[in-house]
């Protein structure tokens, strides 16, 4: 029986060891892989402990990604996000409004009242000619920035693939069922940093948070995070837990596109990142965090999947092209 990571208000979100998934015997294995859907089934959320991206380089990556949000504004805004179908490159602090929200004037309206505390630095794949990367330029104290985020693309898109093996086992499908949806790796690596910002500017605003309320869009997210808190998960009562952070962890969450997938057996669950538990300082410090969002292919066709329905009647979701999806999600919130 694995421990839990949370706890609180119905919400029970797991702490479970990946290692024993990737090297135990038969009977690990799949005890593990049941331990990783149940969580996406009950909570949408799970921390994994054992994972093959070591402490080393999750601390290196972290490193490079704090003297990337050092550089001057006018260079990092040179480096600007641009549409939706690339989903490369740097968002200033409130450009971006995170929210379940689908019209955009709706959103304009929440961005103008209450606009995300974060900027962010998207990361997709090489090798897309229409839809470069954004690197800055290698130098100084960033030299090697590209080498060190390609790099741990790479081993987060070999994460993705082995979890999503964990949940076909899990199922009861091949356990190399989704390996075909997953193996271009068109995923989104995305360096965040929420400033310092002084406590008055929560007790002024009320409804003001580092990153709003909402779900997210693809097949899972991989979330490392520092020490700071503030990630809070919404329990089955309707109230937002903090999902306090956990040393040597991924925190991973199931996306929109995974619910959708598996008929709603799977939970895709809304979070947001709220003002970091109370400190004796007028100000909070930065907090910095890394997200992996994994989605399957862009060309995929995406519907319910075997043994989430009886008959053809009972999938509550017409087929989709998973890039399409993506995109409509994206476009309402930049």
């Amino acid at each position: 029986m694995e421990k839990a990571a949370v706890q609180g208000d119905g919400l029970v979100i797991p702490l479970i060891d990946f290692s024993k998934f990737l090297g135990g015997d038969e009977s690990q294995k799949l005890e593990t892989a049941q331990a990783i859907l149940k969580g996406f089934q009950t909570a949408g959320f799970i921390y994994l402990k054992n994972i093959p991206v070591t402490a080393a380089t999750r601390a290196h990556v972290f490193g490079t990604s704090t003297k990337l949000f050092r550089l001057p504004l006018e260079t990092k805004l040179s480096l600007g996000w641009t549409t939706p179908e690339a989903n490369r490159g740097y968002s200033a602090p409130g450009r971006e409004k995170v929210t379940q929200l689908t019209d955009i004037s709706e959103v304009e309206k929440v961005r103008s009242s209450a606009p995300d505390i974060k900027e962010s630095f998207e990361i997709g794949r090489e090798g897309e000619p229409e839809h470069p990367n954004q690197w800055p330029a290698e130098k100084g104290e960033l030299a090697g920035f590209r080498a060190t985020m390609t790099g741990f693309f790479e081993q987060c898109k070999a994460l993705h693939v082995e979890v999503m093996r964990a949940i076909a086992v899990g199922m009861g499908l091949e356990g190399s069922f989704f390996d075909g949806f997953v193996d271009v790796g068109d995923n989104t690596l995305r360096l965040l940093h929420y400033p310092a910002v002084k406590k008055e500017v929560f007790q002024i605003n009320p409804g003001q948070v580092r990153a709003g309320e909402h779900s997210d869009y693809g097949s899972i997210t991989l979330l490392f995070q520092d020490s700071r808190g503030g990630l809070q998960v919404k329990s089955p009562n309707g109230q937002f837990v903090d999902a306090t952070p956990i040393e040597d962890t991924c925190v991973v969450n199931a996306g929109d596109l995974l619910a959708r997938w598996s008929n709603d057996t799977i939970k895709s669950t809304i979070h947001r990142v709220v003002e970091p538990p109370q400190g004796t300082e007028d100000e909070h410090p930065p907090r910095y965090s890394i997200a992996y969002f994994c989605n399957p292919n862009f060309k995929s066709h995406i519907e319910a999947l075997p043994g989430t329905y009886a008959t053809p009647a009972d999938k509550k979701y017409d087929g989709i092209n998973s890039g399409q999806y993506l995109v409509q999600r994206l476009t309402a919130t930049y």
